[in-house]
């Protein structure tokens, strides 16, 4: 055991399976923790420098992939549509905000989820809850929903192999500006999307400009692309862990960015303990209940030397309640002698159900939550860091709203999701030109 690293297990370690065999699981955890890292500990380095750089307000962040990943959906075609739209949505926004965006995939990791209940009920029935593919299956048998220890060794495998085509993708060719934006003129141009067509044109001119003046396409074919999740399962994180063999500190190497949920954030608890030993760049969900002083007592434990790229403030808070709830937190944040990365996550604060049963988001309200983020950092002189959206490249019907006016009818069409509505191809664009055109303003 490493020094420190292990404490978090003498402490309460929420939102866990119970494993039915320890000493399966014990097996399972000690054979990944033999094979080889996911991504490295040099990456990591870089991807601080990066968040770091947005802290300063110099670059924006974009987050963006499945709210839950399946081993069943990690095909090349589904993750090459999801890497597609988050690079389309890039381009718009390294337009609007004139400077560098980050690019974060919610992906090769994202297979668990907390959940509200620890079963689910249907009828007379009642089953241990869904928690991702990484514990039990979504099949709503007594067999399926038993947690299984060896579903963290495929989700490691599963991982490898996204981020094998993930780096193909973003390495080879694929992300050409030149191309990505051809994909983002057929968007612009469809009747529906009009009032973006100016934006589009604007971009299209810039990169005309730019091949006239010769710059160097060549460098502009691959993209720098990180790979972040929500560091929930503490078997597999910890698993994950090595030691950086040139300054010997712990790195989680299962994703670049790993954050701690609004679940699993408590002062004292085993998360927040683990993650605040670790070297990477990670993320604290902050929702509406959030105090300052609560605020300030987690970023002495997750970044106590407060050194830039290190912390990453990720608000949920809804479309409501962000107004009333976000202008304290940003008015003290520097009295603590931090300058955290401020991002919006405008999914988790907007859910509802519908009278059919459907869990889903209104578009209007996620744009709603975006503009409450930008407005409360402009009356607060701080910098709007970036979004962190769940999303999918696919043509699903799970949220309400945007220029394709999805509505409740429409969501029983092709709604997929095992877990939480994601943005919809077009309705992720959409949102991207949105915040681009806020991004413009301030600019």
């Amino acid at each position: 055991m490493i020094a420190g690293l292990d404490h978090w297990r003498t402490m309460s370690v929420l939102q866990q399976p119970v494993w039915p065999d320890p000493a399966v699981t014990d097996q399972v955890a000690a054979e990944i923790a033999t094979l080889p890292p996911l991504v490295f500990a040099g990456e990591i380095d870089q991807l601080r420098t990066r968040l770091a750089t947005a802290a300063a307000g110099r670059a924006f962040v974009l987050q963006g992939g499945d709210c839950a990943e399946t081993f069943a959906g990690a095909t090349a075609d589904a993750i090459r549509a999801r890497i597609k739209t988050v690079l389309q949505m890039a381009v718009v926004l390294t337009y609007g905000a004139s400077m560098p965006v980050v690019k974060m995939g919610r992906m090769a990791g994202q297979f668990a989820k907390p959940r509200s209940s620890e079963t689910e009920s249907r009828g007379t029935t009642s089953l241990p809850a869904y928690r991702g593919d990484m514990v039990n299956g979504y099949d709503y048998t007594p067999a399926s929903r038993v947690p299984d220890p060896r579903r963290l060794l495929q989700g490691y495998h599963t991982s490898a192999s996204t981020l094998n085509l993930v780096r193909a993708f973003t390495q080879g060719g694929f992300a050409d500006l030149r191309q990505v934006h051809s994909w983002n003129r057929g968007f612009a141009a469809n009747p529906a999307n009009q009032r973006y067509e100016g934006l589009a044109g604007e971009i299209d001119r810039a990169i005309r400009f730019m091949e006239a003046a010769g710059a160097d396409f060549d460098e502009l074919t691959r993209v720098e692309f990180y790979t972040a999740h929500e560091g929930l399962l503490m078997d597999y994180e910890r698993a994950m862990t090595r030691i950086d063999s040139r300054n010997g500190t712990p790195v989680d190497t299962s994703a670049h960015f790993v954050w701690i949920g609004e679940r699993t954030r408590q002062l004292g608890g085993a998360h927040v303990d683990f993650f605040s030993r670790i070297r990477n760049p990670i993320g604290l969900k902050v929702g509406p209940g959030m105090t300052p002083d609560e605020l300030e007592r987690l970023i002495d434990v997750l970044d106590p030397q407060r050194e830039p790229g290190r912390l990453t403030l990720i608000t949920r808070m809804g479309a409501g309640r962000i107004a009333d709830a976000l202008p304290p937190l940003l008015a003290s944040v520097g009295s603590f002698g931090s300058t955290p990365l401020w991002i919006c996550d405008p999914m988790h604060g907007n859910g509802l159900t519908t009278p059919t049963g459907y869990k889903t988001r209104r578009f209007d309200d996620v744009v709603g939550e975006v503009r409450g983020f930008f407005t409360a950092h402009r009356d607060a002189g701080t910098h709007p860091g970036g979004i962190h959206i769940e999303l999918t490249g696919d043509d699903v019907t799970e949220c309400l709203g945007g220029s394709e006016h999805i509505d409740e009818a429409t969501l029983a069409t092709r709604y997929e999701s095992l877990c939480d509505p994601r943005l919809n191809h077009s309705q992720s664009l959409e949102l991207a030109f949105l915040v681009a055109e806020e991004l413009s303003a301030r600019a």
